[in-house]
């Protein structure tokens, strides 16, 4: 459908559905960041028992677990998984960038 055509047919109607739908969105990224800054904490906190522990930072085996359980999920969710996979990868080098930091403070 054209735009000139989508004016002619309820073109106010499909304006109002376009805003609904971009306020939906925008709630969605906001709790998005919501979910990747309690991430965040529960890192550090992570962190902290790891160093408690002895443990290093760098846990290969659960970093791919993790990927891995993503990528699993994409894919069930009818979702891009090697998408969800390089932003899972991305929030795991966050992670390690985070307990890094926290203990070089």
């Amino acid at each position: 459908m054209t735009g000139a055509s989508a004016e002619g047919q309820g073109g106010d109607g499909l304006r109002a559905e376009l805003e609904a739908l971009r306020r939906s969105v925008d709630a969605t990224d906001r709790a998005i960041l919501e979910a990747f800054a309690e991430r965040v904490r529960v890192v550090r906190r992570i962190g902290d028992v790891k160093e408690a522990l002895g443990q290093p930072v760098l846990d290969p085996a659960r970093e791919a677990a993790v990927v891995r359980r993503a990528a699993e999920a994409a894919r069930a969710a009818g979702l891009d998984d090697e998408a969800v996979r390089d932003i899972f990868w991305r929030l795991v080098g966050l992670s390690r960038r985070t307990q890094r930091e926290e203990r070089s403070t």
